[in-house]
């Protein structure tokens, strides 16, 4: 996906939530190494409102230089001796999924790199609030924010990201609760930040019930075909040092810098759900950011048959979903984000698939119907539609 100039629009789109820039030196991504911070860090600066914050810090550290005693780095000579510390920080969101927090949360706190875990609770109901209280009281670097109502992941990455970065993050972590990264993810990821200066990048998002099955089928620059299979992720990123250009599942393990975040601001929370990620994606390439996949990088996600069902006699896919309530925001979502950024030929052709598929690939006329209640109400500007289909 390369970067796509503006379409004429007599719609008028609200601008995204911005973030005042903190006045600090940029860093220089491209001559600097990643090492545990020596000694004590400095103050969080941290807020509270409705949440659990820990005081305790692990930082990293940017130096341009040789590493030296005790794993830390020294400068080469000449060289800028300076020392700012990086702080990366996880985001995660959550909605009644209590078991698969757990399980994140504890691989995220066996993680070296990571100087705060921030959890975003979205009102659940299943003892979330309870238990992450109790964790955050045992673990100062894990934090915490109850919402008072659910606000879906848009809401949830939208004000777990502006709080990341009143924390003082260099770099944000992504995720919602039912993800798990591999051990060796992160590192990974800061690697090619560092090598490459990427500054929207993410690992490969592998099926949890089969890791050599990609759990969001891709389609690969330069190309039409849609692959599900990781060997053909794997095959185009040998062909380019072991990164697929453009391309990222944003929200399951997605890295992005605070830089990037002031220059194009916070996800759209009224999006609620499905769209507010490919939203972001776009909005990251208009920026002009540096976007790509991590091949050897991996997150595993549960898989849904549903996600990518051919169409067309296999010439593309769709995203169905047995969910109302995810269909509305899909069809919403999809009509504003088509017509934002890639215009209004590809709202036409989104309309054909979405016909076709509930006419011929899986016929369920009302899907039609309610499709197009959707896309109306997004033209119109109304994100409220979906609240009629909230149990």
């Amino acid at each position: 996906m390369g970067v796509h100039a503006p379409q004429p629009s007599d719609l008028h789109l609200e601008s995204p939530p911005q973030v005042a820039p903190r006045a600090r030196t940029s860093l220089r991504w491209q001559s600097v190494r990643y090492a545990r911070w020596l000694g004590a860090p400095p103050p969080c600066d941290a807020r509270t409102r409705s949440t659990t914050h820990g005081t305790d810090s692990r930082c990293r550290s940017l130096v341009s230089g040789e590493r030296g005693a005790h794993g830390g780095f020294r400068s080469r000579a000449g060289a800028d001796s300076r020392v700012s510390a990086v702080r990366v920080q996880a985001v995660v969101v959550t909605y009644n999924r209590l078991d698969l927090l757990r399980r994140l949360v504890e691989r995220l706190r066996s993680l070296d790199g990571l100087d705060r875990i921030l959890v975003i609770d979205n009102a659940s109901t299943d003892g979330t609030g309870d238990w992450l209280r109790e964790a955050a009281a045992a673990h100062p670097a894990l934090a915490h924010r109850t919402l008072e109502r659910n606000t879906g992941g848009a809401g949830g990455f939208h004000d777990g990201l502006e709080w990341a970065l009143e924390e003082g993050a260099d770099l944000v972590w992504l995720m919602d609760d039912d993800g798990l990264p591999a051990p060796d993810c992160l590192d990974l990821l800061l690697e090619r930040v560092q090598r490459d200066g990427l500054e929207f990048c993410g690992p490969a998002v592998v099926a949890e019930q089969d890791p050599e099955r990609l759990c969001f089928p891709i389609r690969l620059p330069g190309g039409t075909r849609v692959v599900h299979a990781m060997a053909d992720v794997e095959a185009a990123g040998a062909r380019n040092d072991g990164l697929i250009d453009g391309v990222v599942i944003p929200f399951n393990g997605v890295l992005v810098t605070r830089e990037l975040v002031e220059r194009m601001g916070l996800p759209r929370a009224e999006f609620f759900i499905w769209g507010d990620d490919v939203e972001y994606l776009w909005r990251a390439e208009r920026a002009g950011a540096r976007i790509a996949t991590v091949v050897e990088a991996r997150f595993a996600h549960p898989a849904t048959d549903d996600l990518g069902t051919p169409m067309m006699f296999g010439r593309t896919t769709y995203n169905h979903t047995p969910s109302d309530l995810k269909h509305y925001c899909m069809a919403r979502n999809n009509v504003l984000n088509l017509r934002e950024y890639r215009g209004w030929v590809h709202v036409l052709l989104f309309w054909v698939k979405t016909v076709w598929f509930y006419l011929f690939t899986r016929p369920a006329p009302p899907r039609i119907a309610l499709s197009a209640r959707a896309g109306a109400a997004g033209l119109r500007g109304d994100f409220s539609g979906h609240e009629r289909y909230l149990s």
